[in-house]
């Protein structure tokens, strides 16, 4: 007896290589910094100056054994609208939503804050 619920959606979220998560973050237009800014991992300054991710490069690398776990990866795809079967959509508007909670960025886009 299946205990999944008829409106469950059920994702495919393998493991990428470091060269399949390179190709997706290349195909959105993205810098590393961009992708791992994107994605919560934190960056640092770079020997020139620049912004960097140490973890996003070790996920990149085919000489390191980190790899992003599955579930990341299907939400960077879907962020970037690259997920090859769903895409992210907002909810229908139930009203106005209190400003304490969504509030807008400069590009339009909606962000979440604490309350």
């Amino acid at each position: 007896m299946s205990t999944t619920k008829p409106d469950t959606i059920a994702l495919q979220m393998p493991v990428p290589s470091g060269e399949q998560l390179k190709a997706a973050r290349t195909a959105a237009g993205l810098s590393q910094a961009q992708a791992a800014e994107l994605m919560g991992y934190p960056l640092q300054t770079g020997s020139r100056g620049g912004l960097q991710s140490r973890t996003w490069q070790a996920l990149e690398s085919t000489s390191d054994e980190r790899s992003m776990q599955g579930p990341v990866f299907a939400m960077f795809l879907l962020l970037t609208g690259q997920h090859p079967d769903f895409v992210l959509q907002r909810k229908p508007d139930e009203g106005p939503a209190p400003d304490a909670v969504l509030g807008s960025t400069a590009q339009g886009e909606e962000t979440i804050s604490p309350e």
